[in-house]
């Protein structure tokens, strides 16, 4: 019998579940599934085509026989047993931080540099969800007319911090409207010394506050993007903001590019691209927004127009699945360069 012996580690989390849908869904050639959690989900039933499966803890021997490992559970899990995968011979693709931005660790997205993937040493990055549809959408233009300079706003969905947020923003919003109080536990994250309210309310604030007041999640994108594209040099700034929306983060980009390119050219050459669906018709109130784009994998761009306070500017709108293109699909994707 032909295929892959899967682990997905992380499988009771939102990334994790949506994992062993999206590799149901493209038929990845799944020979023997194994799911992972932590100890406190472990003994866990899930069922997949019918058939119910035991959750086993991430254990390092849980790898022996395992060719793919899809991780989803954090930074914590994969620095300690990401490498333990890689030694029992598994070919990791890791859903955290965790190695994004080791020199030794691909850090791929298939639609812009999918050769990275085969100088793998056994461990794969898949970027932060942001970046991801962001250099889907910039690949085009730095190939047309190169990148000059980029600035973006990003509008992030609730589930981009997991389903307590899913939970929280929910829970708020029916308390809002009845008048009656309500508690503040995730955002701006789980842990920080003070949480703000996220319903009917936009926190600029995802991930801790690092050097010159940016906050981690900006730096990642900044950071991962340059490594992606292959320019680490490339000026890039980004504010990050999270919306009171449950799913699909959007990203309004300004860019400058480094020679003249069109509306209508720019048009154009996004949608000749695998994986980007432009939706731009402002005269019919057509573009992208969240509540189109759930459970999509494509990246979808729209109001696209020139920037006229700088020469050769553009600006986008650019909204994708968060869950799906900017986790789960995306490391089905890297994988499925490798088979």
């Amino acid at each position: 019998m032909g295929g892959y012996n899967v682990a997905v580690v992380g499988a009771t989390g939102m990334v994790g579940r949506t994992m062993v849908q999206v590799l149901q869904e493209r038929n990845f050639p799944v020979k023997g599934w194994k799911l992972l959690a932590s100890a406190r989900s472990a003994n866990q039933k899930m069922e997949i085509g019918g058939e119910t499966f035991t959750l086993e803890e991430a254990r390092p021997e849980a790898f022996e026989g395992i060719d793919f490992a899809f991780f989803s559970a954090g930074g914590g899990v994969s620095k300690e047993v990401a490498p333990e995968a890689v030694k029992r011979g598994a070919i990791v693709v890791d859903n955290s931080s965790a190695f994004r931005m080791d020199p030794e660790v691909p850090l791929v997205v298939p639609e812009v540099n999918p050769g990275a993937a085969s100088d793998h040493k056994g461990l794969i990055a898949n970027p932060n969800c942001s970046t991801i549809q962001m250099v889907v959408a910039l690949h085009p233009l730095q190939q047309s007319a190169g990148l000059k300079r980029v600035v973006a706003a990003t509008y992030q969905s609730v589930s981009g911090a997991g389903k307590e947020a899913v939970d929280e923003l929910r829970a708020q919003s029916e308390a809002v409207l009845r008048g009656q109080e309500f508690s503040r536990e995730v955002i701006p994250f789980k842990g920080a010394p003070k949480h703000h309210q996220i319903a009917f309310n936009m926190v600029p604030h995802i991930d801790v506050f690092e050097e010159d007041d940016y906050t981690k999640e900006e730096m990642k994108m900044v950071k991962e993007t340059r490594k992606i594209m292959g320019l680490p040099e490339l000026p890039l700034t980004v504010t990050t903001v999270r919306v009171p929306v449950f799913n699909g983060h959007s990203e309004a980009l300004n860019v400058e590019l480094n020679a003249e390119l069109s509306p209508a050219e720019a048009r154009e050459q996004l949608a000749s691209m695998p994986g980007i669906v432009v939706v731009d018709q402002p005269a019919e109130m057509l573009y992208p927004m969240p509540v189109h784009t759930e459970g999509r994998d494509e990246v979808f761009i729209g109001r696209i127009r020139r920037d006229r306070s700088v020469p050769h500017g553009l600006n986008l709108w650019v909204v994708a699945d968060n869950i799906r293109k900017g986790a789960a699909t995306n490391s089905i994707q890297i994988a499925e360069l490798l088979v």
